[in-house]
């Protein structure tokens, strides 16, 4: 298995643990990841309201390198995921306006073709009956007595059209991997929602506000931790968690994982090669469960 590896600019940055499992993880599973170390950032969803023309040419370009080394682009952050696959559809949906962003490309030496590699999350590929087989076997250490909660984001499961989860409203494919680790999944309806990252700087209290509604939704579900595949939200869900005011409220610490970090757990890794002590809210708890029940 080898993929076109689009990191996006939070996994290099404000999660570089993210990155750290992510390779651990891929070497481990025997799956080639090849960095697209030239690839520019996604837009993030917000760069599109003021300039969508600029978004889908910078999109377009990202996909021209996947296509030119001729390999699938795996994503690990969902907000990238999303905005990927807006910009696919856009262009592959007029022939006109694909012509006219490949003549933004043409200066910088890349065209866009359309049709010749698919846009996946790394979810999906460990989703896959090959994924789940070298999952099964690799595991080292299965995290039984861990009891996860997914959280999906938003732009993998919206809008649905374009989604590459089954079931968009109700995807169990996360839970379905975590079963596989030994680990115990958590369905809360929570899960499904926006962690309020989108608007932030614009709406500081509301945004902490539905990354706290997420949170004591998946601890009164009796999760030891909340898993996502996407670092937008993780720094929604840990890195702000501290200055969630209904969380403080409710009297609840939730651990977050990032979706390479749990695999790679699974797969043998202490928390301290996988980044886990570089979180915001510690995940000790999580390791404590996991040697309670080896």
């Amino acid at each position: 298995m080898k993929f076109a590896l689009f990191t996006g600019c939070v996994s290099k940055g404000a999660t570089r643990e993210l990155m750290l499992a992510t390779t651990k993880s891929a070497q481990a599973l025997g799956i080639d990841f090849v960095e697209m170390k030239s690839a520019a950032c996604c837009g993030a969803g917000v760069l599109s309201e003021k300039n969508p023309t600029l978004t889908d040419a910078l999109n377009a370009r990202s996909l021209a390198i996947a296509e030119e080394r001729g390999l699938d682009l795996i994503t690990i952050c969902s907000t990238c995921q999303g905005n990927l696959k807006k910009t696919e559809c856009n262009l592959n949906d007029g022939g006109e306006y694909k012509d006219r962003i490949n003549y933004i490309l043409k200066e910088g030496g890349h065209q866009y073709q359309g049709d010749k590699i698919q846009i996946k999350h790394f979810s999906n590929i460990l989703a896959t009956e090959e994924g789940k087989q070298r999952l099964r076997e690799n595991i080292k250490r299965p995290l039984t007595g861990l009891k996860a909660a997914a959280f999906y984001g938003c732009y993998v499961l919206r809008p649905s059209g374009l989604s590459e989860y089954d079931d968009p409203d109700n995807p169990t494919e996360l839970e379905e991997l975590f079963e596989l680790l030994g680990a115990t999944p958590v369905y809360y309806d929570n899960r499904i929602k926006c962690c309020g990252f989108p608007i932030v700087m614009m709406n500081k209290e509301a945004s902490h506000a539905m990354a706290g509604n997420a949170l004591i939704d998946a601890a009164e579900q009796g999760a030891d931790c909340v898993v996502t595949g996407c670092p937008l939200c993780h720094l929604s869900l840990d890195s702000y968690q501290p200055e969630i005011e209904n969380l403080r409220e409710a009297g609840y610490v939730m651990p977050i994982l990032h979706l390479p970090q749990l695999v790679a757990l699974a797969l043998g890794f202490s928390p301290e090669e996988i980044g886990m002590d570089s979180h915001i809210v510690s995940t000790t708890g999580i390791d404590r469960i996991l040697k309670q029940h080896a």
